[in-house]
């Protein structure tokens, strides 16, 4: 598991009248920003993607964000795992119930009935939570984040919550709280261009929502059997 996946919004007090439709939504009531972020159970966070108009959910934010960018072209090297037999190419991330049935995404059952589908639910919920304390921490530690953002350049914004992202992550590091210490290496190019076979069947993996289903019903048995051998 790479992490967990979620959106917050950010409210800007001073957004143009001109954009103040296109940046407000009704669940939220006046103009926001959105932040989407992959936050590990350190609260370090790996991926920021902000910017996006408040009026979007988090679907239309993971249309536009880069977040498979690298694994697509692959730039990011395969993380490939086996569970209960079935072999699995890429990373996963969790994810809550909004979001479409990729390979790469793991989410609890909507409404289990078998007690094995009511634990999984509970761990995968219990695990997922990282990412909003995730949330919580960096708002917590840099107020400008928690209130309105008041600047009128939307750059502007950007710069300040990908500093307070990087000083956050720092923070996580100097402590010594971090689960993975980073190691620099060579940077790996680009391997498969956008619109070739191997950049599609990337993408056709990656939205394989059979996969999807196969993965979690490996996750649930292997954690649901597993901790019960293990109490026994």
């Amino acid at each position: 598991m790479i992490g967990s996946i979620d959106c917050t919004h950010w409210k800007w007090k001073n957004c143009p009248v001109a954009w103040k439709g296109q940046y407000a939504s009704g669940h939220h009531g006046s103009p926001s920003l959105v932040l989407e972020v992959v936050a590990s159970q350190d609260l370090w966070i790996w991926h920021a993607f902000f910017g996006v108009a408040g009026s979007n959910n988090d679907v239309n934010v993971l249309d536009q964000s880069p977040i498979f960018g690298n694994l697509l072209n692959g730039k990011a090297p395969d993380a490939p795992f086996t569970v209960n037999g079935n072999e699995y190419k890429y990373g996963y991330y969790l994810t809550d119930g909004i979001y479409p049935q990729y390979s790469t995404f793991v989410k609890a059952f909507r409404h289990p009935v078998e007690e094995r589908d009511k634990f999984f639910k509970r761990r995968q919920e219990g695990a997922r939570k990282d990412v909003e304390r995730a949330f919580g921490v960096l708002k917590a530690k840099w107020h400008i984040v928690e209130h309105a953002a008041r600047p009128l350049d939307l750059e502007t914004l950007r710069y300040i919550m990908y500093a307070c992202i990087i000083m956050h992550n720092m923070v996580i590091e100097d402590k010594g709280k971090n689960i993975a210490h980073y190691i620099p290496t060579e940077p790996r190019h680009v391997q498969f261009q956008p619109g070739t076979t191997d950049y599609l069947h990337r993408v056709v993996d990656i939205h394989d929502a059979n996969k999807h289903k196969q993965l979690r019903e490996d996750l649930a048995d292997y954690i649901f059997y597993g901790n019960n051998n293990d109490n026994e």
